[in-house]
């Protein structure tokens, strides 16, 4: 039965808690056994998130008061203008806890995964007036590589909360929206900012999300002052963090962190690889690359234009696999209920309809949508050029090795560190690494570039002329050099190290050994020398 909406829309009517449960459980089911079994084959969490457990440390040791920058991310320490919101968070959970750093980064992120599938569902079945095409919706995400890899790992202890925001406040928007609901005005308004005090590109997503809604269901005076609360009032409400932030550091570190990281409009080349799946992928990952092309080409000869500009518009302006999936999952759902099963039913002697269609959709995907995100979620997936699909930056030599730079070493001592265990070695063990892009994005991209290409330049060093003379070209002088051995990664792509790095460094007298265990070697700088060109060691300055 349906109710008609003050927009002479067609709405399914709301049901109880039971049966909305029924539909949404194989997404959650799906989302359960992932966040398992990326448990049990991660012993630490997959990248890093070392940099935003150092913020909340520095916020908790504050008094909770915002920092003005983070040391040990590169000489002098980084200016600190992150949306705040879940360093606090963070922070309180430490403190209330006790919980171990490594632990909240293993969890957390797995935890938030599954609780945005239920703001997703309510905007699916909503937006598509349909119970099944929302039941398929949550199951793609849930299982969809591109919002594990982001969601699921170390660094989703802020996005994961972010998409939760993110999505539940477009939820908020189609009811303000397509229903003329004003009680969801301020819930709108709250999502919008809670959502600018977590992180930059979901915030631009609910943005750009939002003013199509607008656009599609009320384009009216009313629909834009309602609009116009929501964004200028969020980034009002958050003005206490960027007014500070700007006191410190004046404008500038916003404008030049945007052009770091793509920035907005850098979809372009994302709708291209998008078109062209590659073979090599995972079979999982080209059904979610072609699926949504057929949708899109589907809903284009129907004339249904609204989820095609979104789709299309969230591919352009942000090309970020997670957000495309994600708007890329309702044309799924739909160009399979409402294109295959009709044309099915049409074209075959198999009584299909659209119920059959929607169980047979849902186990399959389920099957193969598990089957495949299990084997992405465990790492056991090629990705990243071939290197594994979520990567442990840090294992347990690591650890061990900081404990021992921590209780070993001067707090002053400076370190290179090769690898992506880069990341977490400031927070683990209080000391200074010289290279390093974490958080040199809020200096421009500049000096983002540099650490970055120097990073990349010191980790592929395979002897110890090779570290000598990159550091000597860029004038870093380290105390120590942190080497791992064997598999390591460099950002996210894995590298295998033979003993030759060790053995170079060995012998040269510019190094010398004071830890070494199975994964890591500790060298020192020789005391009064300095790093040439050519590895040798040289005098004091």
């Amino acid at each position: 039965m349906t109710e008609q909406n003050l927009a002479q829309e067609t709405t399914v009517r709301e049901g109880s808690l039971g049966r909305e449960l029924l539909w949404l459980a194989p997404a959650l089911l799906a989302g359960i056994v992932l966040f398992y079994v990326y448990l049990e084959s991660h012993p630490y969490p997959s990248f890093g998130a070392g940099l935003y457990l150092l913020i909340s440390e520095k916020i908790s040791a504050a008094g909770y008061a915002l920092p003005e920058t983070i040391p040990y991310y590169t000489e002098g320490g980084v200016p600190f203008a992150y949306p705040p919101l879940m360093f606090y968070a963070v922070a309180a959970i430490r403190d209330l806890t006790g919980a171990d750093p490594i632990t909240i980064t293993r969890f957390l992120p797995g935890i938030v995964t599954i609780a945005y599938l239920v703001p997703l569902y309510l905007l699916a079945r909503d937006l598509l007036d349909s119970r099944p095409q929302a039941a398929l919706t949550c199951l793609v995400v849930a299982v969809s590589p591109p919002a594990l890899q982001w969601h699921i790992s170390a660094g989703g202890i802020v996005r994961a909360p972010a998409f939760l925001f993110a999505l539940s406040g477009i939820y908020a928007g189609l009811r303000l929206y397509r229903y003329r609901e004003r009680r969801w005005l301020v819930p709108a308004l709250v999502l919008f900012t809670l959502t600018v005090l977590t992180h930059p590109l979901y915030t631009a997503f609910f943005a750009l999300s939002f003013f199509l809604l607008f656009a599609r269901f009320d384009p009216s005076v009313r629909g834009f002052a309602r609009g116009a609360v929501v964004g200028l009032g969020g980034v009002l409400l958050a003005a206490p963090w960027w007014t500070q932030v700007m006191a410190h550091h004046g404008a500038g570190v916003f404008t030049g962190a945007a052009g770091t990281h793509g920035g907005i409009g850098g979809g372009v080349r994302s709708l291209h690889a998008l078109a062209n799946a590659s073979l090599t992928t995972a079979p999982v990952e080209q059904l979610w690359a072609v699926l949504p092309l057929l949708g899109l080409a589907y809903l284009l000869k129907e004339r249904r234009y609204f989820l095609a500009a979104w789709f299309l518009a969230v591919v352009l302006a942000f090309g970020k696999p997670r957000l495309s999936v994600t708007v890329g999952a309702l044309v799924t759902a739909v160009f399979l209920l409402e294109g295959v099963a009709p044309w099915l039913d049409r074209e075959t002697e198999i009584p299909v309809g659209r119920r059959g269609v929607a169980t047979v959709a849902l186990v399959a995907l389920a099957t193969v949508g598990l089957a495949g995100g299990a084997l992405y979620a465990t790492s056991d997936v090629n990705a990243h050029g071939g290197s594994p699909s979520l990567p442990q930056f840090v294992d347990h030599d690591d650890v061990e090795a900081m404990d021992w730079v921590r209780a070993n070493t001067d707090p002053s001592a400076t370190f290179v560190v090769q690898g992506d265990t880069a990341e977490w070695f400031p927070q683990q063990t209080q000391r200074t690494m010289l290279v390093g892009p974490w958080g040199v994005e809020w200096e421009g991209p500049e000096a983002y570039q540099r650490q970055l290409g120097l990073f990349r330049g010191v980790s592929s060093c395979n002897s110890a002329t090779c570290m000598s003379r990159t550091l000597s070209e860029e004038g870093v002088q380290p105390d120590y050099v942190y080497l791992p051995k064997g598999k390591f990664t460099v950002r996210g792509m894995e590298y295998r190290r033979t003993s030759k790095l060790a053995m170079s460094m060995h012998l040269s007298p510019t190094y010398r050994t004071v830890f070494e265990n199975d994964g890591v070697i500790v060298f020192e700088v020789a005391d009064g020398a300095t790093v040439n060109a050519d590895g040798a060691s040289g005098g004091g300055s």
